[in-house]
C-alpha cells in the first residue's frame, strides 16, 4: 500500500447470491436484496463477497490548505460551533448544521512527475483522485484532490475556489481529464454557470470554457479518440398534465474542437433522432403523455437512426458564454428523459456508447411502464467517433427495482455498472434504498429472465438519516446516493482516454473508486478479493 494507507474500511456487509454469468474480467455474486428505507434506520452497504472497499476520504477529513469556504472535505463553515468547526450533525439546542458540499464525480490520475501542493516541502507522490464539489453555501463550489499516496495531514488538498478572474466557483457535477489541453474538465449542471478547465497542481488555475462548450445542465462528460468532448446533460422537464410524468428536456452533446485539446474554438453539436417516418423526434413530438414517438424510445427492438446538428459555431458565433440547452431545441435536437452519464465502450474503438436515463423517479408517473419513467440505458452505434450519423437502440428498460440511473463506469471490455439515484421519494415508495448493478453488453435485457448483477445495496449513514427525516435542514439532501463511479489506470495520455484500454480489475494498477454522497459523504475505493493481502 502506498505511503499515508486509506482511512478504516467503511462499514459493510458482503452479500451471498449466485454467481453472475459475465463473460469476461471480475465474476460478482448478486446481492440479492437492496436495504430498506425506515425512520431511524441506518443499515450498513453491502458488496458482492468478492469485493471490499476502503475509504480513501470521508466528510469530515481535514483539509491541508483550509479557506474562509471550507475546511473540510465535505462541510463549510456555514454553521460553526463553539470550538469554531462546521456544525456536522445538530444537537438537542441546534437544529441545524453546516452545509454539505458533496463531492461529485471522481476522476482518477497518475503523473509521473508527481504534483505540488500546499506544503511545497512534501512529496504528495503520484497518484491522486480530483473531484468538483456539488453542493455549497450559497452556490458556492470548489475543486478538491486526494493525494492517495500522502499522510492524513496532506491527505486533500483544495485546488482552487476561484477561478482566474477571481469569480467564484459555481458548483460543480462531472468532470474527465481531457489529455490534447492537458486539462481537467467540470460541469456545473446549471444552464446559468459556466464549464470549466482547469490545471491539475496547486494552487488549480481554473478558466470559463463555455464560449465554445456551452452552458447547460451538463453532467457526464468525455473525450473520444478524435479529441472530441461529449457531454450529457440532465435537466428535468415540466410535469405532463399534471402528472409526475415530465416532459424530456435534456440533450446528448458531442463537441469538435477546431482541434484537440482546444476549448475555445469549434462545434457544438445535439444528437438529433429520427422516427420510423424519417421525422426528428423533438421536444413537441414528446409533448404529450405517452407520446407515439417517446413510447418507440423506449421499445426493445426498435432502432433509430440518428444524425448530429450543430447549434453552435464559435467561427461564426463568437466566443461569449452561451446556453446549449435552448439552442438544442432551437436545432430540433431529440431531448430526452434526464440522460445524466454516458461511456465509450472499452475496445470498440469509440463506436459504441452507453449512457442512461434517470427517468420521473417516482412511482406514480404515469409513463414508467411505457415511455421511460423508470429510466433506461441506450446504445448509440457509430462507424467512427467522428462520423454524422449513427443509430440509436434500447439496450435496457428500468423498472422499479433497476431505476433512477446516474453514474455509470465499465469494468472490463463487456461489463459496465450503472448505479442509481432514486432520491428520498422513489426510496419511500419501492421502501428501497439505491443499488449498484452490473451489465453485460452481450445480453439481451428484452428476455425478462435476465436481469443484472448487484454489486452494492448501498446502505445510509446516521448523518443521512437525520437529514432526510428533518428534509435536510432546508440545505442538504437526505439519503445517500451513489455517484462517482469511476474505472481507470489513471493514465494521462491520449491513450488512457475512458475507453481506449480494456479495464482488468484483478490487475492493480486498475482503481474503482465510488462516493456515497450525502449524509458522511464518503468516497470509497473498490477492491477485489483476490488482490487482498
Amino acid at each position: 500500500m502506498a505511503a499515508g494507507a486509506a482511512l478504516a474500511a467503511g462499514a459493510v456487509f458482503t452479500g451471498v447470491g449466485a454467481a453472475s454469468s459475465q463473460s469476461d474480467g471480475l465474476a460478482l455474486s448478486n446481492v440479492p436484496t437492496a436495504n430498506t428505507k425506515s425512520d431511524g434506520f441506518a443499515p450498513a452497504s453491502k458488496l458482492s463477497p468478492e469485493l471490499t472497499q476502503t475509504a480513501v476520504a470521508q466528510g469530515s477529513t481535514a483539509l491541508e490548505n483550509p479557506s474562509a469556504l471550507t475546511s473540510y472535505y465535505g462541510y463549510d463553515n456555514d454553521v460553526l460551533n463553539a470550538a469554531g468547526q462546521p456544525q456536522m450533525v445538530p444537537t438537542p439546542t441546534t437544529a441545524t448544521e453546516a452545509h454539505k458540499t458533496e463531492p461529485d464525480k471522481n476522476t482518477y490520475l497518475v503523473f509521473g512527475h508527481g504534483l505540488t501542493g500546499a506544503d511545497s516541502h512534501y512529496n504528495y507522490g503520484r497518484h491522486f483522485l480530483f473531484q468538483g464539489h456539488e453542493g455549497g453555501a450559497g452556490g458556492a463550489g470548489y475543486l478538491t484532490r486526494i493525494n492517495l499516496d500522502a499522510d492524513a495531514a496532506h491527505r486533500v488538498t483544495l485546488l482552487a475556489t476561484t477561478d482566474a478572474n477571481g469569480q467564484q466557483i459555481a458548483t460543480i457535477d462531472g468532470s474527465t481529464w481531457d489529455p490534447w489541453a492537458r486539462r481537467l474538465l467540470f460541469t456545473t449542471e446549471n444552464e446559468n454557470a459556466p464549464t470549466y478547465a482547469a490545471t491539475p497542481g496547486f494552487p488549480s488555475v481554473v478558466t470559463d470554457v463555455s464560449g465554445a462548450l456551452g452552458r447547460g445542465g451538463y453532467e457526464g462528460i468525455q473525450n473520444d479518440s478524435a479529441g472530441n468532448i461529449w457531454i450529457v446533460e440532465d435537466i428535468g422537464g415540466p410535469g405532463k398534465a399534471g402528472t409526475p410524468a415530465r416532459q424530456p428536456n435534456s440533450f446528448l452533446y458531442r463537441y469538435v474542437p477546431a482541434r484537440p485539446g482546444d476549448l475555445q474554438h469549434g462545434k457544438l453539436q445535439a444528437l438529433q433522432v429520427l422516427n420510423s417516418a424519417g421525422d426528428p423526434i423533438t421536444l413537441e413530438s414528446q409533448a404529450a403523455l405517452n407520446s407515439p414517438d417517446q413510447v418507440a424510445l423506449h421499445t426493445y427492438g426498435q432502432k433509430f437512426k440518428t444524425q448530429w446538428v450543430t447549434v453552435h459555431d464559435t467561427a461564426t458565433a463568437g466566443n461569449s458564454p452561451f446556453d446549449a440547452n435552448v439552442a438544442a431545441k432551437a436545432a430540433h435536437a431529440t431531448p430526452f428523459k434526464r440522460p445524466e452519464n454516458g461511456l465509450f465502450q472499452p475496445g470498440s474503438g469509440f463506436r459504441t456508447f452507453f449512457f442512461d436515463e434517470t427517468g420521473d423517479t417516482n412511482a406514480t408517473s404515469p409513463e414508467n411502464a411505457s415511455a421511460g419513467g423508470w429510466g433506461s440505458v441506450m446504445k448509440l452505434t457509430q462507424s467512427s467517433p467522428r462520423a454524422s450519423t449513427g443509430t440509436l437502440t434500447m439496450f435496457y428498460k428500468s423498472d422499479q427495482a433497476h431505476s433512477a440511473f446516474d453514474n455509470v463506469a465499465f469494468l472490463s471490455r463487456n461489463r459496465v455498472t450503472f448505479v442509481e439515484d432514486a432520491g428520498d421519494t422513489l426510496h419511500t415508495q419501492r421502501n428501497a434504498l439505491d443499488s449498484g448493478y452490473v451489465f453485460d453488453t452481450n445480453t439481451d435485457y428484452a428476455n425478462p429472465s435476465n436481469q443484472p448483477v448487484r454489486w452494492l445495496a448501498e446502505g445510509r449513514d446516521p448523518s443521512a438519516t437525520i437529514d432526510s427525516a428533518n428534509g435536510g435542514f432546508g440545505k442538504n439532501d437526505g439519503d445517500n446516493e451513489i455517484t462517482g463511479a469511476h474505472v481507470s489506470n489513471g493514465d494521462t495520455g491520449v491513450g488512457g482516454i475512458l475507453g481506449a484500454q480494456v479495464p482488468d480489475l484483478n490487475d492493480p494498477s486498475w482503481r474503482w473508486f465510488y462516493t456515497q454522497q450525502h449524509g458522511d459523504n464518503t468516497t470509497y475505493e473498490v477492491i477485489p478479493v483476490n488482490r487482498q493481502g
